[in-house]
């Protein structure tokens, strides 16, 4: 017997402990942010504790140019929303979706859509699902702009309309695509960069800021990451111009972690801003 409780006095004590134990493993990892790396009992203590606004925030996975890798949208989505999710203070990060609406071409070969017909019933299903588990506010958000805003807009209102009643909130929050976006590539402008769109030097910047591990950008292909120009609004193409075609808009040949993580800053917090909005007009 003397064996026996040497052996096993770990065991012996959780049992001891009773139904304290699942709250004391949730106690040590109080700091966890993502849904899928959490255990149920560390949701369900992280809900107790007022974390119960949750975020969904799809990716995709297409082709960014020669430089960058197809799921950079999904790189970048799961290191924004766990930074919101940290920002808040009160809120989970649900997985990251790896599709979204997209082109889809043999000649640039990386890209994978979800119709939007697809991902609606998607989206909707899955703040279903997280309203169930007990959350109370649901926001809807994306890192690509395939459904943003008409169908991001109507599922968040649709599901808001059926669940309002009985306190449950759900809202799509558009500012971190294209409110920071916008205003960021107005900064670059000003401060002489190139105008660029997807894959360009926005993209690209704010993957070379995140790829510590250099698995998504492909440094020695930044000299060939200038594609085709962007022009300024009511500006006319040069009809001899023969486009190039390489999945970027613009130059992201200046590309830089310096401009990446300037990006990354203001696209959390101005979600963290809109969000918080939305939460203290509960």
């Amino acid at each position: 017997m003397r064996k026996y409780c040497g052996a096993a006095f770990a065991v012996a004590l959780m049992c001891g402990l009773g139904g304290t134990a699942p709250a004391y493993a949730a106690a040590a990892n109080a700091s966890l942010v993502e849904f899928e790396l959490m255990t149920w009992p560390e949701v369900k203590a992280a809900l107790a504790a007022g974390k119960t606004t949750a975020l969904i925030y799809t990716g995709g996975t297409e082709q960014r140019g020669p430089q960058n890798a197809n799921g950079g949208h999904n790189m970048m989505a799961r290191a924004i929303v766990k930074a919101i999710a940290e920002k808040l203070g009160n809120a989970i990060a649900m997985p990251v979706l790896p599709f979204s609406p997209t082109g889809v071409s043999a000649d640039l070969p990386g890209s994978i859509s979800m119709p939007e017909e697809l991902l609606g019933p998607v989206m909707e299903r899955m703040a279903e699902d997280i309203i169930t588990d007990g959350f109370k506010t649901v926001i809807l958000m994306g890192d690509s702009g395939g459904g943003q805003p008409k169908l991001y807009g109507e599922v968040a209102k649709k599901l808001d309309d059926k669940h309002r009643a009985s306190g449950v909130r759900v809202f799509y929050a558009n500012e971190v695509y294209t409110k920071a976006n916008a205003e960021f590539s107005a900064i670059l402008v000003a401060e002489g960069y190139p105008r660029g769109t997807h894959g360009g030097i926005l993209d690209t910047s704010l993957m070379y800021y995140l790829d510590t591990d250099n698995k998504y950008v492909r440094r020695d292909q930044l000299p060939n990451s200038l594609g085709d120009p962007v022009l300024e609004r009511g500006a006319k193409p040069d009809p001899n111009y023969k486009p190039v075609k390489n999945g970027v808009g613009g130059d992201a040949r200046r590309s830089s972690p310096e401009i990446g993580k300037r990006f990354f800053d203001l696209k959390v917090a101005t979600a963290v801003k809109q969000i918080q909005g939305f939460q203290s007009a509960k």
